[in-house]
Formats: C-alpha cells, structure tokens, sequence
C-alpha cells in the first residue's frame, strides 16, 4: 500500500509520489481527503499542513494563513512554531497554484527559508523538485489509470463545520466522487477514524459501507484493547473492518519473542462464546475476510 504515496521520497499526496509507489509495485495507493474553502475536496494528510507540505510560504498566500509568518523591525521569523496553513483558507483555484515539498519544518528557524527547507535525514530531496497537488477527484482519475485500489481517508476537520457544509455533506461527497468516476465499490476502502462516518457509510451506501475502514487511534496499551463486546457491539453496527496501529498487533513474550497481542487474538479466543467468526491480523492490504470481522492495517 502506498501511504500518502511514497512520502520518504517525493513530496507526499502529489502525482509524483503516487506514479512511484504504483512504480513500486504498491496495489492499494491512499488520498488523505480534506477541503478548501470552497468545500472542493484535495489530497492532504491534514487539513492545516500546506506550510509543511506545500510551498505557501514563498508565495502570495502565505498570508491567508490561519496563523501567518510574523517578522520582526529587523525582518526576523518569530512565530516559526505556530505558523499554521490549511486547505480551507484557501479556494481550490488558490490550492492548485501551490506545489508540494518534502513535508518538515524548522519551528526555530528565524527565516522562512530555514523554516522551509528542514528536509530531515531520514528524507531525501532527490526527487522533490516539483510535486504537482492533487484534488480528491483528480486523484481518482491517476489510480484508476495506474489499475490500483484506493482507501481515501476522510480526514477529521480543523474547523468547525457548519448547517451549511455538514460532516454528513463532507462524508458524502467523498462517496459520491467515486460513484461520479464510475468506481465499483469493491475497488474502495474508505477509512475514518471517525465512527460515525462509518456508521453513515454503512446506512446511506451501502456497497460503500461492506468495506469502509474504522481506524481505531488507540495510542497505548494503557488505553487498553477493545473488548469482545466492543468488537461485537461494532459488528452488530455493520463494520466489518477494524485497524489498529500495527504495535497494537503484537506483543512480546517472556523469552522476548514478538507474538500476537490480546488485541489480535482477543476476537478468535473468544469468538464461540461472541458469536463472532475467527479473524486475523492483516498486514496493510492483505486478507480481508468475507465474513466477521477482520484487521486492517494502513
């Protein structure tokens, strides 16, 4: 699966990025979805990333900005920790003139061009001169041309949304951009971490809502695992497909042996009892069952 495309080696969510991770043999590519101002829905991992991701600073738009730069009498950077650009403070005519970079920043930079350009080592710059942005539609039209399957991921917003433009009309639109392409529904995977984004793909498309992903943000095992009822109580909702980080998959015993977490087996020990059909842990794409419920991991 390509997530994001290949974001350690073209600037992510670009044309770019995606053509090298289907190159790359990925047969699932991801459009992180949010939108502009004008409610038209792109291709970023988080709605307010353009000054990490994207070029804004070094233009005009930088100061539409939420939070722009700020300078200084001697023309010094002083908020480079709280600069913040989102998709919606721009239109879609304003996000396509942008182009997309290796997503980092510097927050001590006193410069914007320090501030810009933090590509950390782990990154490279080989291939991030020009990473061409991409609409959720667009998006569609590249993997279909590339013969992958996609698995949008409707991002939460950073505003508030409003009886105008609900989270319903958000959640909607991403369905009906495939149904406009002429996507067959086994071809998407579409994920939240969201519930009830689920929950109305489940209700409203149904062909949709077989395989739309609830992405579970458990962050620690101090948290702790779902129990068999939650999973139960998910299913008898209509979800099928769960994913948890891949750390939550696994544990380790007391010979120091990496092995399945009561997480993975917590459903298959109990499933006579729950009523639920064995599963197992499936790594990115692969092994989704029929039936049950099964782990899907991005």
């Amino acid at each position: 699966m390509g997530h994001r495309g290949t974001g350690l080696q073209f600037p992510e969510h670009t044309v770019e990025s995606y053509k090298a991770a289907a190159r790359m043999g990925a047969g699932v590519l991801e459009c992180d979805v949010t939108f502009t101002r004008d409610h038209a829905l792109v291709c970023r991992h988080s709605q307010c990333d353009l000054n990490t991701t994207t070029n804004i600073l070094a233009t005009d738009l930088a100061r539409k900005c939420s939070v722009p730069p700020e300078f200084d009498a001697d023309g010094n950077l002083t908020n480079a920790a709280d600069i913040k650009c989102c998709t919606s403070d721009i239109t879609l005519e304003e996000f396509k003139t942008l182009q997309g970079k290796m997503d980092f920043c510097n927050i001590n930079a006193t410069t914007l061009e320090e501030y810009m350009n933090a590509t950390p080592n782990w990154r490279t710059d080989l291939y991030s001169a020009k990473g061409t942005l991409v609409t959720h539609a667009e998006s569609i039209e590249l993997f279909k041309s590339l013969d992958v399957k996609m698995t949008p991921e409707l991002k939460a917003p950073s505003i508030e949304m409003t009886p105008g433009y609900t989270q319903e009309d958000y959640a909607q639109q991403m369905i009906d951009e495939y149904k406009a392409a002429g996507v067959s529904p086994k071809d998407v995977f579409a994920q939240s971490f969201n519930l009830n984004d689920v929950l109305y793909w489940i209700e409203t498309e149904a062909e949709f809502g077989k395989q739309a992903v609830y992405l579970d943000d458990i962050d620690s095992p101090d948290e702790g695992y779902p129990s068999v009822a939650d999973l139960v109580d998910l299913k008898t909702q209509g979800v099928n497909i769960i994913a948890p980080p891949t750390w939550a998959l696994l544990a380790v015993d007391d010979d120091k042996r990496i092995i399945a977490s009561d997480y993975a087996l917590c459903p298959e020990r109990q499933s006579g009892r729950a009523g639920l059909m064995p599963v197992r842990a499936s790594e990115r794409t692969g092994g989704l069952l029929d039936h049950g419920m099964d782990f899907f991991n991005d």
